[in-house]
């Protein structure tokens, strides 16, 4: 197994894992964002008045987004399995 297949192998997990975390991540920064506005336009000041709702944000977005996070891991997971033989010789 050369280094630059280790690599590859590397930057997909990575890419992968980016892909799966876009979702969660974009709806929190988007709720965060709405909060944000609102305190600044309230004058409201409380820190921990952004946290139930982004912590809903990414549960609402883990099971609208979650049959889709599956297919990409198995999808994944079924190259790296199906491409093994390649790696160890």
């Amino acid at each position: 197994m050369g280094q630059g297949l280790i690599i590859d192998i590397a930057r997909e997990a990575l890419y992968t894992v980016i892909l799966l975390a876009m979702p969660m991540l974009g709806l929190a920064l988007l709720v965060g964002l709405v909060i944000s506005i609102f305190q600044a336009t309230t004058q409201i000041q409380e820190p921990t008045l952004t946290f139930i709702p982004k912590i809903l944000a990414v549960i609402f977005a883990i099971i609208v987004f979650g049959p889709w996070m599956l297919n990409v891991l198995m999808d994944f997971t079924y190259r790296i399995f199906n491409n093994i033989n390649g790696f160890i010789f």
